[in-house]
């Protein structure tokens, strides 16, 4: 009979539910428990209870299930550092009244609790349980002998309780529940749950079984495979199974994972010196290859970002501030970034390596995709994968020569892709690579599985946006690139040019001193152009000069200073001069300001009479635009010749010649207007045109002055030339902003809206002699003649 009548040692369980009329083994590690199993003796009583939290190191009467388990020690071990394991025998239930103490260990009232008699229902409930057992397990002998020595209800529930497989949760149910009936209702719910989950674990088992069989027929017969293609002398192990194994290891979306899976099926199939295993061999060597997931760790400091502009680049300050704007963007996360930036200007002005700046400064590596002369629309989305020789296009080799999804590739070139013909248009192609509301499913021919191209930085280049699409210039985000002044051709000079072409001549540093007033020498006498690629060839003769004369031993070198001598000697006589207009000039030339693909230049027109019918020629091969100026100034001339002094019957008498130089460039351009109106009226008038004055602007049949395009690289051209007074029309005083401010401040600019304006400004006074015009054009030419090769083609 036990006595209850004083506190008995209580043991906390974290883990566990030990139900009466069972043997438990119990791990004891808590200090406090290990002192209570210490302090017990054999046969001592014990009471277990279950903790509701598991995570409370230091349980009160709360933290207990109210029903605790009356046990009996038979035997401990003591494992060390590892804890005690105590063995006991169940007994009864109890409830727990209060705890008395929690140190050195707990201990707790308890109130016995009589097992309740067993009703028939119970007894017929037992009765079936044991039936359904001995058909759930029948080799069980340890069951079956619990079976047949147990007759009373509830020890039966707590016996079976015990030995399913349940969580504790369910067992502290059985624990809680008094009634031998209801104890045993409970249990056979708790058989129920135990055999759905046996019967899912049982098919999982017989699933993963079968497929594992599946896998291991399927490694054998690759073996044997393998074992084949050795003797036949076919590459069975080889780069296959490199191949196999990069593929396993790549981290590749789910639907490009499942093409390769399939290919590499195909593969296995087909002999290793088919045709077909190599067409497979390459495509899967491809999809390898490709940066699906692989990003570079791009850097967005917008500080760094601009420091490397500064250091690489001198001016282009509205460039520059257009690129860190773009940067800001893609450092927000804002909607900017899939802009596809395209930087249009003039060969030389920096364009490849203002991009080579922002890869630099963002910690991405750039590729250099050129189109210049791409006529084949397969070298932008790459040739289908229906032969051997297929490949994938320019994207897709760029990204893998990147080996990061998110480069900078420079489309350099874009406005020199050739027409579409019956390969393709490669222009049509590049619209879902250079559009981001479609680049995120680019599709390449060859690979044909969509790869995201919208965390890439496009950059492109050109010099005109004229010959391309309007689709295609609707996806792009221009920024003008126009050319230099004297000054900033100065600086570039002295702070990257002499560097880069020392170096590249093989100099010491600090060899060679190049005095300013000899780069600015350079600059006006022997270059005319936009950008600085021409300045550095020159600079670099000099230097090979200096070279040469070091390579030959002629004098140490250290501390060699360039002289005139040296520079005219190693670049020859001036190939332009700094005034191309002479005062003498006699009526009919006007100088008109041209913007072409390479940057601004300077177009003289040039007009004669002489006896005949009224009979225009026109050369120069000349557009159809500016052939209807020439008619249009003829028309406003005939219209208002009265009012300009002139004989209203010129062309029944006269035959009229007008001529641009360089014939065998192509010219065309609306811009033309006022410099054909004024070179005829000072024909017409016999006043000269001043020699300090350019001029650009579309003319109406009503003498209205319309406004141009290309304003700044023109204005440029005009300073560079070394003319002093410039006139352009009204409508285009908003773009002198963008004319720096060295040039505005010295040009004078006239603003005009109307030729009668024009003429003001343009003609001198007084009117020459009959006569005056046969020698002017001949003696301008000679002015001229050493301006340089003039442009391809020129679009006013």
């Amino acid at each position: 009979m036990t006595d209850f009548s004083s506190p008995l040692p209580l043991l906390p369980l974290r883990h566990g539910v030990v139900l009466p009329s069972r043997r438990a083994t119990i791990p004891v590690g808590r200090p406090r428990s290990r002192a209570l199993v210490e302090a017990l003796s054999s046969d001592a009583l014990v009471l277990l209870a279950v903790q509701r939290d598991p995570a409370i190191d230091d349980p009160s009467l709360v933290d207990l299930h109210p029903i605790a388990t009356l046990a009996r020690v038979v035997d401990r071990t003591d494992r060390g550092a590892r804890g005690v394991i105590l063995v006991v025998d169940a007994l009864s239930r109890a409830s727990l009244a209060s705890l008395s103490a929690s140190t050195p260990y707990w201990t707790a009232r308890a109130q016995p609790i009589e097992e309740p008699a067993a009703s028939a229902e119970a007894v017929e409930l037992m009765q079936q349980i044991k039936a359904r057992l001995r058909e759930l397990v029948p080799s069980d002998r340890a069951l079956t002998e619990v079976l047949a020595s147990t007759d009373e209800p509830g020890v039966l529930a707590d016996r079976v309780a015990s030995w399913i497989e349940v969580e504790d949760v369910r067992k502290v149910e059985a624990l809680l529940t008094i009634e031998p009936e209801a104890r045993l209702r409970l249990v056979v719910q708790l058989l129920a749950e135990a055999r759905a989950k046996h019967e899912v674990r049982a098919r999982i088992e017989s699933e993963v079984r079968k497929e594992f069989g599946k896998n291991h027929k399927e490694a054998m017969l690759r073996q044997q495979l393998k074992a084949i293609q050795r003797e036949l002398g076919e590459d069975g192990d080889g780069a296959k199974d490199k191949l196999r194994e990069k593929l396993e290891q790549a981290t590749l979306p789910d639907d490009v994972r499942e093409v390769v899976t399939r290919e590499l099926r195909r593969l296995d199939q087909v002999g290793g010196n088919q045709a077909e295993a190599n067409v497979i061999r390459t495509y899967l060597e491809w999809i390898a290859e490709l940066p699906w997931a692989a990003r570079a760790d791009a850097r967005t400091d917008l500080d760094a970002v601009e420091a490397a502009l500064e250091a690489d680049h001198y001016g282009l300050e509205d460039v520059k501030r257009r690129i860190l704007e773009h940067m800001a963007v893609l450092a927000l996360g804002g909607e900017g970034k899939g802009t596809i930036l395209a930087l249009v200007g003039p060969p030389g002005v920096g364009k490849t390596s203002l991009a080579q700046s922002v890869a630099d400064a963002t910690g991405r590596p750039l590729v250099r995709v050129s189109l210049g002369g791409v006529r084949d629309e397969a070298e932008i989305r790459g040739h289908r994968r229906t032969y051997v020789g297929a490949l994938p296009g320019r994207v897709v080799h760029a990204l893998r020569k990147a080996k990061v999804k998110n480069p900078v590739i420079v489309i350099d070139e874009l406005d020199k892709l050739g027409k579409g013909g019956f390969q393709g248009d490669p222009e049509a192609a590049l619209l879902e690579v250079l559009d981001p509301e479609q680049n995120a499913t680019f599709t390449d021919h060859y690979l044909e599985l969509p790869f995201d191209l919208s965390e890439v930085l496009f950059i492109a280049t050109a010099n005109d946006l004229g010959p391309l699409s309007s689709p295609l210039r609707d996806r792009l985000e221009v920024i003008e690139v126009s050319g230099y002044t004297t000054e900033e051709k100065l600086e570039i000079a002295e702070r990257h040019l002499l560097e880069h072409e020392r170096r590249r001549v093989g100099l010491p540093e600090g060899a060679v001193t190049f005095p300013r007033p000899l780069i600015e020498l350079v600059v006006r006498e022997y270059t005319r152009e936009a950008g600085v690629r021409q300045l550095g060839r020159e600079l670099g003769k000099v230097l090979r000069s200096v070279a040469l004369e070091v390579a030959r031993k002629r004098r140490e070198a250290s501390a060699i200073t360039i002289d005139e001598a040296r520079v005219r000697e190693a670049l020859g006589k001036p190939r332009y001069f700094s005034e191309l207009a002479e005062k003498s000039n006699a009526p009919g030339v006007a100088a008109g300001l041209a913007w072409t693909p390479t940057g601004g230049d300077i177009l003289f027109i040039e007009t004669t009479k002489m006896a005949g019918k009224g009979h225009v020629e026109i050369t120069g091969q000349l557009g159809d635009v500016m052939k209807e100026s020439v008619r249009a100034a003829l028309a406003y001339l005939r219209s208002h010749a009265e009012a300009l002094g002139i004989d209203p019957a010129f062309l029944e008498r006269n035959d009229l010649h007008v001529h641009v130089p360089a014939g065998a460039i192509p010219k065309d351009g609306p811009s033309a207007g006022i410099t054909m109106f004024t070179a005829l009226a000072s024909l017409l008038t016999g006043r000269r045109v001043r020699g300090d004055v350019a001029m650009t602007g579309e003319v109406t049949l009503r003498g209205r002055v319309l406004p141009i395009g290309g304003l700044k690289s023109k204005l440029l051209a005009a300073h560079r030339a070394g003319f002093g007074r410039v006139i352009i029309p009204k409508q285009n005083e908003r773009d002198l902003v963008e004319v720096p401010e060295s040039v505005r401040d010295e040009l004078e600019i006239l603003l005009a809206e109307d030729v009668a304006e024009v003429l003001a400004a343009a003609l001198e006074p007084d009117a020459l002699g009959p006569d005056a015009s046969a020698s002017g054009p001949q003696e301008l030419r000679t002015r001229s003649s050493g301006a340089g090769e003039p442009p391809l083609s020129a679009r006013h």
